[in-house]
């Protein structure tokens, strides 16, 4: 089965979207959260080596789709896979979908047993839905 990493610049808003996410799918799809630094007094950034070892924590030969919110969490998430297993990185993935619209589609179609380049397309679909509904 494919799994999700969601990468935050905001622990807060990781861990709400994993919330809805639970709500939205069955308990078969592992969904490992990266986001926040460690410094109490500055607390919204993103790690490179957080975002390895959540990939590392769901790992599955189905693979693992990263979904990231925007800036240094693309660079980050770009440094983890450079750091990642050369036999793993080829199925992981890091998607272009807008977080919360993109986590929705992915979870669906990861928990019903999609692979990792159909999850990737519902997550990145999920804003023409959006769309279409506010058009």
């Amino acid at each position: 089965m494919v799994n999700l990493v969601l990468v935050s610049h905001s622990a807060t808003l990781a861990a709400g979207l994993l919330e809805l996410m639970r709500q939205m799918c069955a308990d078969n799809c592992k969904i490992a959260v990266a986001a926040g630094i460690d410094d109490p007094a500055n607390p919204i950034g993103t790690d490179a080596i957080s975002i390895l070892q959540a990939i590392e924590s769901v790992y599955t030969p189905d693979g693992v789709l990263v979904l990231v919110d925007l800036g240094s969490a693309i660079l980050s998430a770009r440094s983890a896979l450079d750091l990642l297993d050369p036999e793993i990185a080829p199925n992981v993935k890091i998607s272009a979908a807008p977080l919360v619209e993109g986590a929705i589609g992915a979870v669906v179609a990861a928990s019903g047993g999609d692979p990792l380049d159909r999850v990737e397309q519902e997550a990145c679909l999920a804003q023409q839905a959006k769309s279409a509904q506010l058009n």
